[in-house]
């Protein structure tokens, strides 16, 4: 007969934090909310590891879901310089996600790769057109035109005034030229490179090798950017870090072209990861790619699975199905858990494995979440760090469309299981050929709907971080490590759920006329 759970499925909205000793010295301004990425090797004897030991971490434990309505580049960037992390949405062309990685890694750098370049033989209209496709105002003009080509000049908006300018114009006319450009040598660290910025008063410090070829450029915006966005997420090379959507049909194509573009870490996108066909792409991505093809997996809600992605190499391992929003899976298939209970049945597996091998594999929670304080319940119930959709889809930077509905301002969201993205790629497990199985979406997994805008994601997330921040602090911890040791939580009847909002007061609404509550 069918294996029946005695305990009921429960949701964070179910359950309270109990607050503990607020000492002295636990103020937000000292809570650091880094959190691990991918798994690492670490001492079991020394109880749960730091997050710092893991090879790739965020400032700050919020990542976007892999959705066409989410994360997209534009998000992406603006979620890595907040401290961050974003999956670039995998249901679509291998060269339009690998195009979303490649702007998203060349956004903001210490180091960048000059990607707007031009020959001695360009005219005007050629870097007008140039300009007009990247956005970009900085043109590098190399002997052959190329990114690495011997240095010749720089062109920037300065140097010309449209409507002034001749399109016929050469470039060489209007070129700042080599004789009269500082340039810092190959090898230079970027403080240095920073020191040579501000004592030249320049805005572009170009980085070129013994015989003069172009390797860098640095960029002054890029320094003051850096200092307005101290949790920024970076590289080595000051690159932002920006994740990617995989499935497991077509990774041994899109794999390689994601990493070569330098994403960072990759993640299954499946509604149910406890599945030969996620090992199987664990097993490509782990052999092909030794020490540099991180890759997540997922979703699961038990210890079973959570197990047996674990031992197949998931670096890190997402858990949830049908908790989301825009998610129907649960009233299609039956299938799912509450959130709660799936995230701390899983963390117990993690802490449980840790004992065992000595290598943490994080966990992410992902869905569930439509209060902020539901990420911080989440956290103390082990997940090492959340996965957002509806969160982040309400915000200027998220690809859906804003418009206007009943006098209201709303931005389009919708679910990779809908119709309207036909992720076959995701739910299909059928024979046939692709183009059959993309027309063929026998029934949907998510829904096609609209979220409240909110405006800009840097607001929206410094009011969320806050009051995670807070909630640390009330409960006696600085690190999301020891508030997992410490945080105590309660399940919360109905009653005291309706009295923990305001009750029992007129309240006034935004015309100032009451409302009773």
């Amino acid at each position: 007969m069918a294996y029946i759970y005695d305990h009921p499925s429960r949701t964070f909205g179910e359950y309270l934090l109990i607050p503990n000793l607020t000492a002295r010295d636990c103020l937000p301004e000292r809570v650091s909310l880094l959190a691990p990425v991918v798994r690492f090797k670490a001492d079991p004897g020394g109880g749960l590891p730091e997050a710092s030991l893991s090879p790739l971490t965020i400032n700050v434990p919020v990542t976007s879901a892999l959705m066409q309505s989410v994360s997209g580049d534009e998000l992406s960037i603006a979620l890595a310089r907040c401290g961050g992390l974003s999956f670039v949405f995998g249901s679509q062309a291998i060269e339009d996600q690998v195009a979303m990685v490649g702007r998203v890694k060349n956004y903001k750098a210490g180091f960048v790769v000059s990607d707007s370049n031009l020959d001695p033989q360009a005219t005007f209209a050629d870097v007008v057109a140039l300009t007009e496709r990247t956005g970009h105002s900085t043109i590098a003009i190399t002997e052959d035109g190329t990114a690495t080509g011997k240095l010749a000049g720089i062109i920037t908006s300065r140097d010309y005034r449209r409507g002034k300018t001749a399109p016929t114009t050469p470039v060489t006319e209007i070129m700042t030229p080599r004789a009269a450009i500082h340039c810092a040598e190959i090898g230079i660290d970027l403080p240095a490179a920073n020191d040579l910025i501000w004592k030249h008063k320049v805005n572009c410090l170009p980085v070129v090798d013994a015989e003069q070829r172009l390797r860098y450029l640095i960029f002054r915006k890029d320094y003051d950017a850096h200092k307005e966005h101290p949790l920024e997420n970076v590289d080595r090379d000051k690159r932002l870090i920006v994740g990617a959507g995989i499935n497991t049909r077509d990774y041994r194509d899109r794999v390689p072209a994601l990493l070569a573009a330098g994403a960072d870490v990759l993640c299954i996108d499946s509604s149910d990861g406890y599945s030969e066909w996620q090992a199987d792409a664990i097993a490509f991505i782990k052999s092909s790619y030794p020490g540099q093809g991180y890759v997540g997996a997922g979703n699961v809600v038990d210890r079973e699975g959570f197990l047996y992605l674990a031992e197949a190499g998931a670096d890190f391992v997402k858990v949830g199905i049908g908790g989301g929003s825009i998610c129907i899976t649960r009233e299609q298939k039956g299938i799912g858990r509450g959130q709660a209970s799936a995230v701390i049945e899983v963390a117990k597996a993690r802490d449980d494995y840790f004992r065992k091998t000595g290598i943490y594999v994080p966990v992410c929670s992902d869905g569930g979440i439509s209060q902020d304080y539901h990420i911080t319940l989440a956290l103390a119930m082990g997940a090492d760090f959340v996965m957002l959709g509806r969160y982040f889809a309400r915000f200027d930077e998220a690809p859906g469309r804003k418009v206007q509905i009943n006098n209201q301002f709303m931005k389009e969201y919708w679910g990779e299981g809908s119709n309207r993205a036909r992720n076959w790629q995701r739910y299909d497990h059928g024979s046939g050929d692709d183009l059959a199985r993309k027309k063929k979406l026998m029934f949907e997994e998510g829904v096609d709907s609209y979220v409240p805008y909110a405006g800009k994601l840097r607001d929206n997330l410094e009011a969320s971080l806050a009051k995670i921040r807070s909630t640390l602090c009330n409960c006696g911890a600085l690190s999301l490590r020891e508030f997992y040791q410490r945080a105590r939580l309660t399940v919360a009847s109905a009653v005291s759920i309706r009295e923990g909002g305001a009750h029992d007061v007129i309240l006034k609404d935004v015309h100032g006329e009451a409302a009773e509550s």
